[in-house]
Parts: C-alpha cells; sequence; structure tokens
C-alpha cells in the first residue's frame, strides 16, 4: 500500500480497536496503544486475559463483538495465524480497515478484509507511519 493510502487511513480512522492489547509496558501493543492515544485516537484495547480491566484508562473487552461502540480500524497485535480469526471478526463487526502490525503476514486475512470491503494495511506499524507521514500532532 503507498504511503498516500496509509495517510488516508490514519486521517480517516478515529476508533481504533487494538486486539492483543497488553498491560505489560514493555511490550510493543502497550507503547503504539499509548501512542494512538495521545495522538487523539480513540483507542479500545482487547485481550481475553485483561477483559473487564482498566488499560491506560480505557476499558479492556474481550473480544471485537463486545465493543458496544462502532470501530473503523481494527489493529492486529497477535501471531500471523490468529490474524485470519480476527479478520473474520473485524468483517463481522463491520470495521473499514484491517491492520496488521509489523510482522504479521497473512495473505489469508488479506483476502478475507479485501473480499468484504475492507481496507488492509500489513506488516505496517502506525505509530512509526503518523509521524513519517507527517501526521503527528
Amino acid at each position: 500500500m503507498r504511503d498516500q493510502e496509509i495517510a488516508e487511513i490514519l486521517k480517516g480512522v478515529k476508533t481504533i480497536a487494538l486486539v492483543g492489547a497488553s498491560d505489560r509496558t514493555d511490550r510493543p501493543s502497550y507503547e503504539v496503544m499509548e501512542y494512538l492515544l495521545h495522538q487523539g485516537y480513540q483507542v479500545i484495547p482487547v485481550s481475553p486475559k485483561l477483559a473487564g480491566q482498566i488499560l491506560l484508562g480505557q476499558q479492556v473487552y474481550a473480544q471485537l463483538k463486545d465493543i458496544p461502540l462502532s470501530v473503523d480500524m481494527v489493529d492486529v497485535f497477535r501471531n500471523s495465524e490468529a490474524a485470519v480469526g480476527v479478520a473474520h471478526e473485524a468483517v463481522a463487526i463491520k470495521a473499514k480497515v484491517l491492520w496488521l502490525q509489523k510482522g504479521v503476514i497473512s495473505e489469508e486475512a488479506k483476502k478475507i478484509a479485501t473480499d468484504a470491503g475492507l481496507q488492509f494495511v500489513m506488516d505496517r506499524c502506525p505509530k512509526q507511519d503518523i509521524p513519517a507521514l507527517g501526521l503527528e500532532k
């Protein structure tokens, strides 16, 4: 995906479900969630292990379908094998974008998402893309 398309996605989304959220401050998912919150996005952490808790001031949900709000983007911090299931869940909740983090590669998840009309980003990180594209607030 071209940088211009990435920039349009990042400018257009407001609510991001972060799948694979961690409460460990040394984990990339924690750092990215904290950064996205500081950039003004509404970030909803998703983690079965942490469900019902508060992470960085946000309610944690067990699954995407449990989130009571409309989600623009699903940001995936899970392994490549898990991305397929998350893709199905993202389609089911009518997300607009499925974003697989650095190192998460799944052509099957891409097909599921794009066949359903979702925009798809793979092997990139919004925490890196936002400043690189001049979108930092």
